[in-house]
């Protein structure tokens, strides 16, 4: 086997990894263009086997393994993506596979992590507590453990993303990629500068979770005191020691983004590329707005898909509130026939739509002074919201937004 993270090695590595990989062919978003001022190339890793980039690393580095350490049984931690891979790896290899994943883990990974094949452990809050479990029971049951990211030959057979990546846009300029321990931007980093320096490559990590920030910041590997995100397949307290030097030196930058910016991102994704995208995945897709609009070519690395029902359904609810398109207003009426048709008429005649009615009678003493009615009302966007709300004071009432829960 070749030396890692050459492009001898990357070679090797993509195609081994075509062995088992899905072909995820860019896609290019004229939304995303028209919303960032640049050329935007979608690359889905959401669409990967497993639902997500991580088999590519799991399978290549399982592909290196002599077999007495398959014999071995093998044994990781993950947030679930990794998980996944090297249960499918395990068994195409014949081998036995142990997952420790944090009890904060989305049901859907666990279940599919099992599906592939692997035997799964919940221990720990966070993905670091799951690891260092793992590698205890690596060291007393003597299993061969295969760490997630902090793996020069794992995060070869990440890089295998960049290469597809230039070979079917080769005068990429910028390619975003999301970072939680560092394996795949080492990776893809790494590629990226070997085959053309000139390629600008931009790290994403959650502002809750921001380690490999933090770390390049200081000059030396830090861990964080605690880590909280949406972004759970990123929510990662230090990065990998071993993969740290090739981010800090082939990754241009690092931007940070708030789980706000995710949320709407899912809407993005959902209603114009009929995607599905997990959290991490959409760090690359938020970041877009952060980057100046130049008209570069600019390549959103999506790293995975799995995400559970409840998980979607709570960040489409709150992306659907953040844009404006569902509202709770609350106005105080008194307490006389034909008032609630008065609030539904003004509502109809802007073009809203009523979708819940709170009416409470006993907000005051005084009934005839005021009772409350709380309309939750879905709008085009921001600019009909405001419309509806300024009907409601030009029609004598005095409206004001509340939180919305539906």
């Amino acid at each position: 086997m070749s030396e890692m993270l050459t492009l001898e090695a990357f070679e090797e590595a993509s195609i081994k990894v075509k062995e088992v990989t899905q072909e995820t062919k860019l896609v290019e978003s004229p939304y995303l263009a028209a919303a960032t001022g640049n050329r935007v190339w979608l690359k889905p890793e959401n669409m990967q086997r497993t639902g997500a980039y991580k088999v590519r690393g799991a399978y290549y580095k399982i592909s290196t393994l002599t077999p007495e350490e398959l014999s071995r049984g093998i044994i990781t931690a993950s947030a679930g993506n990794h998980a996944q891979g090297v249960a499918f790896a395990a068994t195409r290899a014949g081998a036995k596979s142990i997952v420790v994943m944090p009890t904060t883990t989305p049901l859907i990974k666990v279940e599919r992590t099992k599906d592939y094949g692997a035997e799964v452990v919940l221990h720990g809050d966070v993905y670091d507590e799951a690891c260092e479990y793992a590698m205890n029971l690596a060291e007393t049951e003597g299993y061969t453990f295969i760490h997630p990211f902090n793996d020069p030959v794992v995060a070869t057979g990440q890089g295998t993303i960049a290469m597809e990546i230039v070979q079917e846009l080769p005068l990429v300029d910028t390619i975003l990629v999301p970072i939680g321990g560092g394996g795949l931007s080492c990776g893809v980093s790494t590629f990226a500068k070997l085959y053309n320096p000139k390629i600008r490559v931009i790290g994403v990590e959650p502002a809750g979770a921001a380690c490999m920030k933090a770390s390049v910041e200081a000059g030396h590997v830090v861990k964080l005191p605690a880590a909280s995100t949406i972004a759970d397949g990123t929510a990662v307290l230090e990065p990998g020691d071993l993969v740290y030097p090739y981010v800090r030196d082939n990754v241009d930058e690092i931007i940070t983004v708030e789980d706000e910016e995710l949320i709407v991102s899912f809407l993005d994704m959902v209603e114009n590329h009929k995607m599905v995208v997990e959290n991490s995945g959409l760090l690359t897709v938020a970041a877009l707005k952060h980057l100046p609009p130049e008209n570069k070519r600019v390549v959103s690395i999506l790293s995975g898909g799995n995400m559970d029902v409840i998980t979607m359904s709570s960040v489409v609810q709150h992306g659907l509130i953040q844009r404006g398109r569902i509202f709770t207003v609350c106005v105080l009426l008194p307490d006389r026939p034909g008032m609630l048709l008065s609030v539904a008429s003004i509502i109809a005649r802007e073009n809203g739509n009523v979708i819940k009615l709170e009416h409470n009678q006993f907000v005051s003493t005084n009934r005839n002074a005021a009772v409350e009615l709380r309309v939750t009302v879905e709008a085009f966007g921001e600019d009909h919201k405001r419309q509806i709300v300024d009907a409601l004071e030009a029609g004598g009432f005095d409206p004001s937004i509340v939180q919305t829960s539906l």
